[in-house]
């Protein structure tokens, strides 16, 4: 029966399996027309058998773990795990649903090596060179070689990183012949999106907090636009739930009590729940009555509340009053 359904009946019958909180997540990395198209899929659905729903489930969990074992030690890999998992038939059958749009990436050769090895290899090239081989590896990886380079390319190198979009076949492939020596490459040929403003957070993300100032002050200076476009996105509303009571607490009393009915309006039940945890139980009743009676809300307003105080946080920190954990911290209290 699952192999009546196309594509796109698919997608949306995993999205309504999946239910709305997920499937809103899933919808923040898609595009207008893609968010459109399944959208209209879904309403379009007539009534989805239980069936049907766990047909396409174990459709998509094979070919997740089919991806992600392809990830860490390429096809062949994935086949012979698949093959010892579901048997030969099962195995070739998923591998071939991949084939036609798979692309191994680009560097994925070095994906794993170590970065202190690769920092030897690639710290005298080019800024650009650098941000372009960056920006295809792991984000830790990435920020460990990022840290090590010397301070006058650290900020260079993640600039580059945060305007680059698409990147030539045979660009890519003149940069991984430099590694080849060293390294056996697979190459992609088609043009791969690359770098950008969420892999440069990502690495950002990874760094410790002393080369991550230096960019960003670096930034400030060559690039404002960008450096605030980068500092935006260094830490989101639903990290909240990363931050421990104390400031939590420290946030709370920051903000104004109708700020935080907007901002948790369409906020998770986990994000509430940390919130509501760090409040008086008077404070959580007229919050919580604010949110029942104030009616529909455009989803700009939301977003620009809970900007509002993810910008808190950001100052709190800056100021010392607060820790927000990244990639790699260690905290001891």
């Amino acid at each position: 029966m699952g192999n009546k359904l196309n594509g796109k009946e698919k997608a949306a019958i995993l999205l309504i399996t999946l239910g709305p909180e997920k499937s809103a997540e899933i919808f923040k990395h898609l595009n207008e027309e893609e968010i459109e198209e399944l959208t209209l899929q879904i309403a379009n659905m007539r009534m989805v058998s239980s069936e049907e729903k766990q047909l396409v489930m174990e459709d998509f969990y094979e070919i997740a773990l089919a991806q992600q074992y392809i990830s860490e030690g390429g096809i062949n890999y994935a086949k012979e795990i698949l093959e010892r998992a579901l048997g030969p038939k099962k195995a070739v059958n998923i591998i071939s649903k991949l084939t036609s749009s798979l692309h191994v990436r680009p560097f994925e050769f070095i994906r794993k090596a170590d970065p202190n090895q690769l920092l030897n290899y690639i710290q005298n090239e080019h800024p650009q060179t650098i941000a372009l081989i960056l920006s295809y590896l792991q984000p830790g990886q990435s920020a460990e070689i990022l840290a090590n380079l010397p301070p006058e390319k650290q900020s260079e190198v993640t600039r580059r990183i945060a305007t680059m979009d698409r990147t030539s076949p045979e660009v890519v492939k003149e940069i991984e012949m430099i590694l080849e020596s060293k390294f056996s490459s697979m190459i992609s040929e088609d043009f791969t999106m690359t770098g950008g403003i969420q892999s440069t957070v990502d690495i950002l993300n990874s760094v410790d907090r002393g080369t991550e100032k230096f960019i960003l002050e670096e930034l400030d200076i060559r690039d404002p636009d960008l450096s605030e476009e980068i500092r935006k996105r260094m830490f989101v509303f639903e990290d909240i739930v990363s931050l421990d009571s104390r400031s939590v607490q420290r946030v709370v009393r920051e903000i104004d009590n109708s700020l935080w009915a907007i901002a948790l309006k369409s906020a998770s039940e986990e994000v509430k729940e940390v919130i509501f945890t760090n409040m008086s139980n008077r404070l959580v009743e007229m919050i919580q009555e604010d949110i029942e009676f104030m009616g529909p809300v455009r989803i700009r307003d939301i977003e620009e509340a809970q900007q509002n105080i993810v910008n808190v946080i950001r100052r709190l920190e800056e100021e010392g009053e607060i820790i927000t954990p990244r990639g790699g911290d260690e905290i001891i209290v």
